[in-house]
């Protein structure tokens, strides 16, 4: 292998294998500190032996090996843990890139399930579980919860510490305990898809390794138990998943829902979701989740935006807003209420929404309203929303389109 493409390999195998890796080494080394050591060492080792060596056949394996093993040697030089290094050692000396010492599919849901235990506040959970699980830096999930860094950063290590000082155990909770956990776990899953579905730092609008992760991790969730919010979720996120191809243009440029190529859009994944769907609704327990794919779904079903049942998706949000009210579905239904009832009723749904505030600093919400005021004709207005909208927006794609929007508004009025 020349270097160049050495170090390409290492960087795709790290942004493929990185959190589940991590998440193995937890679970044998059994603290959070030592793991992300560990991490490190590894990759680190492979950057020195990958171009001599080559690619192991198992990179994730190799990996965790190197890294449990550079961590008990660690321990031994330093005469920490003296007690329990010979177990540590005994159990390292079984552990090969063949064989590791137990079924590792799972154990980012093993993670998450930790991450969310009733013991540490629901804040300090999903933080924990996307910085562990997901990945995301400190930033990116205090951008996510309008909230400082440091402030997210303390949570996490207040979790950890919890984690630690009560040996919290790194297992899947007995059914019978798993729905004390439940809410925390699929919000962390789809904060996770989220951020892979309009991501808040990368140059491209989306990152696919964090979409198919969420689906991945939901669909291991699925398979523990037959719950409509867990099917709601997954169907959820097929749907998004399914049109994530016509997002962008080739330019890598944002398209909205209005004008994107419907024929892009994958149906295999429509229908599976509109299944998951249909199955949970039997239940006739309705939440958040199963709410939004619903909606989703009456997009994905639609020929194009003029013919899409507004009227239903109203109907829905009117639902969501008893059932799990927020400013983001507020903001949602006022929206879908311009839609269906015209541009002028949207706007002052939109205003409304703004008033009661919490989307101050939400450039979807100044772009929402910005494009009613376009609707409207009222383009000195909506110039001035779509500039709040970009003073506030982050992501290079979104930031790309409003400019454009601001530019031909700008060629309207002459200036």
């Amino acid at each position: 292998m020349t270097e160049a493409c050495t170090r390409d390999v290492i960087e795709a195998v790290y942004r493929s294998e990185a959190r589940r890796v991590l998440a193995t080494l937890i679970r044998l080394l059994g603290r959070f500190e030592a793991a992300e050591e560990a991490l490190h060492d590894a990759f680190a080792a492979a950057a020195e032996q990958w171009p001599r060596d080559g690619l192991p056949a198992n990179p994730f394996a190799w990996l965790v090996s190197t890294g449990r093993f550079r961590s008990i040697d660690c321990w031994r030089r330093q005469a920490r843990l003296a007690g329990a290094l010979p177990e540590l050692t005994a159990e390292a000396q079984t552990t090969s890139e063949a064989a590791m010492p137990e079924p590792i599919e799972d154990d980012e849901l093993r993670l998450i399930f930790v991450c969310c235990h009733p013991a540490l506040s629901p804040d300090a959970r999903i933080a924990l579980t996307l910085r562990e699980v997901g990945g995301l830096t400190t930033e990116e999930i205090a951008r996510a919860y309008f909230a400082p860094a440091p402030t997210i950063a303390q949570r996490i290590v207040r979790a950890k510490a919890k984690i630690r000082d009560e040996a919290i155990p790194y297992e899947i909770p007995a059914r019978s305990e798993l729905s004390a956990r439940l809410e925390s776990v699929l919000r962390v899953i789809y904060l996770i898809f989220n951020e892979g579905y309009a991501a808040t730092r990368a140059q491209e609008l989306t990152r696919a390794d964090l979409c198919i992760e969420a689906v991945r991790l939901g669909r291991l969730l699925q398979g523990l138990l037959v719950e409509p919010e867990v099917q709601g979720l997954v169907a959820l996120m097929l749907l998004h998943e399914a049109r994530r191809a016509a997002r962008v243009d080739a330019a890598g440029d944002l398209v909205l829902l209005e004008d994107q190529d419907r024929s892009l859009w994958d149906r295999g994944l429509i229908g599976e979701a509109k299944n998951l769907i249909d199955a949970a609704f039997t239940a006739r327990r309705v939440g958040p989740y199963l709410l939004q794919a619903a909606i989703a779904a009456l997009h994905a079903e639609a020929p194009s935006v003029a013919e899409t049942d507004w009227h239903e998706i109203v109907a829905l949000y009117d639902v969501l807003a008893r059932v799990d009210p927020s400013p983001v579905a507020a903001l949602n239904r006022a929206v879908a209420l311009g839609m269906r009832d015209g541009p002028e009723i949207g706007l002052a749904a939109i205003e409304a929404v703004l008033v009661e505030g919490g989307l101050d600093d939400y450039h979807f919400a100044h772009a929402a309203r910005a494009d009613m005021q376009r609707r409207l004709g009222h383009a000195a207005a909506a110039r001035a929303s779509y500039r709040r909208a970009l003073e506030l927006a982050r992501q290079p794609a979104e930031r790309r389109f409003l400019q454009a929007r601001l530019d031909r508004l700008g060629a309207v009025l002459g200036n």
